[in-house]
């Protein structure tokens, strides 16, 4: 290098560039190798020899001021010989031939592998910019959504890349209590409120879309011959049994209903009431003793 500053001959090699500044006119261009660049006298080499940018196969680099193209892809100079920048805009490359960086642009993020998704994992993404994605739809800054593995994540200009989710795993007996942040449709195809709680009962793993907060993992309570299981309703509604139950409305749940039980949004456990046994020798007084309707 000391050698060519001196003597002002740069031997530029295959997949390798310089950045020459035209100290009359104060332009910058590139000179790309193989060849041997001889400096002229109003000229001064600013960077280089640099190796290009290789990107392999599944890797990914950003691209900080990328040069402007035009229609048939080829680079855009202006008037006075300077190339055209989409200034403070990024550009995401992914694997291509070998290219060099253009005066002006700036390798924001180096060479790094995809991001691999696993299989009950999914990225939370949040959209920064207005576009439209791969399936035709308009997306709107703010916005959130789920990439879901298993998969590779192509990351875009527009995503923001919040945090990798894992799913619930929910054994036999259990349920997970959901409430959704904004109003929105869940994976069962049902139109949720903003607030609106919910229980999902299934064996397996359950990821949670991107507008819907785990609350808690609900346990069942196992129901026997020697107990009960008291209920009193948090607000109208129908029950799993397809009973309506009034605000307030207090009711006990038997093993012959069901072995296990587990209580919805609206149902409020008040206690686990025991079976009274009495002897042949022993009574009891019952107070506002439940009818037969």
């Amino acid at each position: 290098m000391a050698c060519s500053e001196v003597t002002g001959v740069y031997r530029i090699l295959p997949f390798y560039y310089v950045h020459v500044l035209d100290q009359n006119t104060n332009v910058t261009h590139l000179e790309v190798g193989p060849q041997t660049f001889v400096k002229q006298d109003h000229e001064k080499v600013l960077i280089g020899p640099e190796r290009m940018l290789i990107i392999p196969p599944r890797h990914y680099c950003v691209i900080e001021n990328p040069v402007v193209r035009g229609n048939d892809s080829e680079i855009v100079i202006d008037a006075n010989g300077q190339v055209k920048l989409f200034h403070s805009d990024i550009e995401i490359r992914f694997s291509q031939d070998p290219f060099p960086l253009y005066p002006g642009e700036v390798l924001r993020k180096a060479v790094s592998p995809l991001q691999v998704v696993e299989p009950n994992r999914a990225l939370r993404l949040r959209a920064v910019l207005d576009f439209v994605d791969d399936n035709g739809q308009e997306v709107h800054a703010g916005e959130e959504f789920l990439f879901e593995g298993p998969g590779t994540y192509f990351p875009r200009k527009e995503v923001h890349v919040d945090r990798e989710i894992q799913a619930n795993i929910l054994k036999p007996n259990e349920a997970i209590r959901l409430r959704a942040k904004k109003k929105m449709i869940d994976r069962n195809g049902i139109e949720r409120e903003a607030g609106e709680e919910w229980l999902i009962q299934m064996v397996g793993s359950y990821l949670p879309s991107a507008y819907e907060e785990v609350v808690s993992i609900v346990k069942a309570y196992v129901l026997t011959d020697k107990k009960a299981l008291h209920i009193r309703a948090l607000r109208t509604f129908v029950d799993i049994f397809k009973r309506k139950r009034l605000h307030g409305e207090e009711w006990l749940v038997y093993a012959n209903d069901a072995e296990t039980y587990i209580p919805d949004v609206y149902e409020e456990v008040v206690d686990i009431v025991p079976v009274t046994v009495l002897h042949s020798l022993q009574y009891c007084i019952i107070i506002d003793p439940v009818g037969s309707n």
